[in-house]
């Protein structure tokens, strides 16, 4: 059974940064290509980055140069490290797997993150 489990989100000043981590369990995870997906309130699900197989990375515009995504294959885990965070930022992040888009169909249940004064 796949299971992605994240973590390391919270309330952050604009500026801030926060480094999000997911477990993932259930599947060769060096494998599979590996993305974040995140959910603003009241908004649909945005595509944010991929990290390949082969550890090649992509980003949506709008967080490129601020955030980094990385995995570390020896502890199954996905990593976002997120800094010169905007209020725009925030939303639910989650690690997701074999996704067209935003749509996905392996999800974890996600970690909140708040950026406000």
């Amino acid at each position: 059974e796949v299971q992605l489990v994240e973590s390391g989100g919270g309330l952050v000043q604009p500026g801030g940064s926060l480094r999000l981590s997911c477990a993932a369990s259930g599947f060769p995870f060096s494998i599979y290509r590996m993305n974040w997906v995140r959910q603003a309130p009241g908004k649909g699900l945005e595509w944010v980055s991929v990290i390949r197989a082969d550890s090649s990375t992509s980003y949506v515009d709008s967080v490129k140069g601020r955030f980094t995504i990385s995995r570390d294959n020896t502890k199954n885990t996905l990593y976002l490290q997120l800094n010169s965070l905007k209020t725009e930022d925030t939303a639910m992040y989650y690690c997701a797997r074999d996704c067209t888009g935003s749509h996905c169909k392996y999800m974890g249940k996600g970690t909140q993150v708040t950026v406000s004064s």
